[in-house]
């Protein structure tokens, strides 16, 4: 596998999300880049990127968070977040507020066009199926690279979801002011999912596993949303379960 130059210096921006809700996906990214030969670092100030106020209407409070994430990430050679929609926010977004956007890598990305690698020693014995979140998809065009990391993940078979492309309904607070829609927009979904016969739905933002993955919960399927950064980190020494 690829090393990482020793003078490179490499930062984790967990997101609100991931840090509050789903810790595991950010300590997965840290096993990930280290076990590749990064050095990665957690700087403490981090906060919110400012998308959720910037979506919202609300440009003036996400222009001071964002001065702000581009203070604590500065002189980085490379942030790493695991949230197409976050790193959409920083990259694409931050400009318009006139601020600094770093050099800014959503996982996949880094992965494959910084670092230069697909097989990344993963081993995870499931069967998968894949939900491209639209910010990952039309705002950053990672294309195709979670699925090549996938594929050469040993053990894993991986199911093509069906309209792989259509929107979960999360969207942020759109899930929250049309719920209806939403809700609709995710029984479609789920039935996209289910038609695959997958132990495993992953997607490269926790949002939309957790949307997806609560109305999963509900119904009661058996299937667990899990994050690409925990199946890229996966090995046969510390193999997932379904009960972790």
């Amino acid at each position: 596998m690829p090393s990482a130059p020793q003078s490179r210096r490499v930062a984790l921006f967990a997101t609100c999300l991931t840090d509050t809700f789903f810790p595991d996906t950010a300590r997965a990214v840290v096993r990930l880049l280290e076990r590749l030969g990064c050095s990665v670092e957690f700087p403490m100030d981090q906060t919110c990127c400012g998308q959720m106020h910037y979506n919202t209407g609300y440009h003036d409070r996400a222009k001071p968070l964002a001065r702000n994430v581009s203070k604590v990430f500065a002189g980085y050679d490379a942030v790493i977040m695991p949230s197409g929609s976050c790193a959409g926010m920083v990259r694409h977004v931050y400009p318009s507020l006139g601020v600094d956007p770093g050099s800014t890598y959503e996982l996949s990305e880094f992965l494959i066009d910084v670092l230069g690698v697909e097989d990344v020693g993963a081993y995870f014995p499931h069967r998968v199926t894949y939900h491209p979140t639209c910010h990952s998809l039309r705002m950053l065009g990672v294309g195709d690279k979670p699925l090549r990391l996938l594929r050469a993940v040993k053990g894993l078979e991986l199911a093509e979801l069906p309209a792989a492309e259509t929107c979960c309904g999360f969207g942020g607070t759109f899930a929250l002011k049309n719920a209806d829609v939403s809700a609709a927009m995710l029984a479609d979904k789920m039935t996209a999912v289910l038609d695959t016969s997958a132990e495993v739905v992953t997607a490269g933002d926790n949002s939309c596993l957790m949307h997806i993955g609560g109305g999963l919960s509900r119904l009661r399927t058996g299937v667990h949303p899990l994050h690409l950064a925990e199946i890229l980190a996966s090995t046969e020494e510390e193999p997932w379960t379904a009960t972790r």
